[in-house]
């Protein structure tokens, strides 16, 4: 069988080490700081700008009377509130979908000293800063997509923003708005939480009150599809109902009069059926006419409604790691390098092996 050592450690002889090492351990502290001080500041400022609100649900006695209302003329017979495919819990993925983001590229942002005027795509691409440490890899990258740059994606496919064929600079910049904007839902109240990081708090602000605009059309525009698309059938289907009605009326008041003093009863019965026709072409349009009103019902109580609790604001302070605790962790760093050197160089005398 192999024979089996145990390391022993001099922990008295490292701590009389440790006591006279004092001087260069120091310095390693103090270059850790001083390193610590320049990327705690090299680190550009963000700022994290934050909405919270409410969906209201709709009333489910309101959608009984509709329903019911409805059932009696026979346009709708489902207003099922329970029936909705979009519930808050799915808005953070539905947030960070390629197409949420990308439209929010054309939003107009201004920084806060008014300097930076432009769309959100163009702040993106040309107004970002960036960490010194990180130019080397940043250049690189770009070399790197100018020599792999497809052919079908061209120099002009920078300026057309297609969701379903970004480009590699656009898939780039669409990350990064991906892990700058947040959203969470709280599922026992379903209040939503919007935040949104840039690094300037105006444009912070901006975005997270236009994401949350974007949002409340984008689930208004889903909700309401089937009542428009109601509503756009019934609103064609009045207009050529009232014109058969109208022309029924014509036909019946142009036979009556040219054959005011006419009795016989081929021309009665001509004006008997016209008549008829004219009431049931009225009937029709009367009945159309409440299938009206009730779609432009359904679509407003089909359009959802949403309850700021907390509006947005301009952030004062950045959202970045505080500088005193980058500095404590450099400080941390710099010690426990000391520590480990001054263990290495020493191995021989702290460190022994028994068998």
């Amino acid at each position: 069988m192999g024979k089996k050592y145990k390391i022993d450690f001099d922990l008295l002889k490292f701590w009389k080490l440790f006591k006279a090492d004092k001087k260069t351990l120091a310095i390693y502290i103090g270059i850790s700081i001083i390193v610590g001080l320049i990327v705690a500041f090299s680190i550009p400022k963000r700022y994290k700008a934050n909405i919270e609100l409410a969906p209201e649900t709709s009333s489910n006695n309101m959608l009984s009377s509709i329903s019911s209302l409805a059932s009696m003329v026979g346009l709708y017979s489902d207003a099922n509130p329970n029936g909705d495919a979009i519930y808050p819990e799915i808005y953070p993925d539905m947030m960070s979908s390629n197409e949420f983001i990308v439209s929010l590229f054309d939003i107009k942002v201004t920084s806060i000293d008014g300097e930076i005027n432009t769309s959100y795509y163009n702040y993106l691409k040309k107004h970002q800063k960036i960490t010194w440490w990180s130019i080397p890899a940043a250049w690189v990258a770009l070399q790197i997509t100018k020599l792999m740059q497809d052919d079908f994606n061209g120099k002009s496919a920078e300026d057309k923003i297609n969701p379903f064929r970004l480009t590699r600079k656009q898939y780039g910049l669409v990350s990064a708005v991906r892990n700058a904007m947040k959203c969470y839902v709280d599922k026992k109240t379903n209040v939503i939480n919007i935040e949104f990081e840039a690094q300037d708090p105006l444009i912070a602000a901006t975005m997270a009150d236009s994401v949350k605009n974007r949002l409340q059309s984008f689930i208004t525009r889903y909700r309401t599809n089937k009542a428009r698309n109601d509503l756009e059938y019934m609103e064609k289907l009045f207009a050529e109902s009232q014109n058969d009605y109208n022309e029924a009326r014509k036909r019946y008041a142009t036979f009556s009069d040219a054959n005011n003093d006419v009795i016989l009863y081929s021309v009665s019965s001509k004006r008997e059926d016209l008549e008829n026709d004219m009431q049931l072409k009225y009937n029709i349009y009367t009945q159309v006419a409440q299938q009206l009103q009730l779609a432009k019902a359904k679509l407003q109580e089909s359009t959802p409604a949403f309850t700021v609790i907390q509006a947005v604001s301009v952030p004062i302070k950045s959202s970045n790691f505080k500088k005193i605790y980058i500095l404590i962790l450099f400080m941390i760093l710099g010690f426990a390098t000391r520590i480990v050197v001054l263990a290495l160089k020493n191995k021989d005398s702290l460190f022994s092996y028994n068998s």
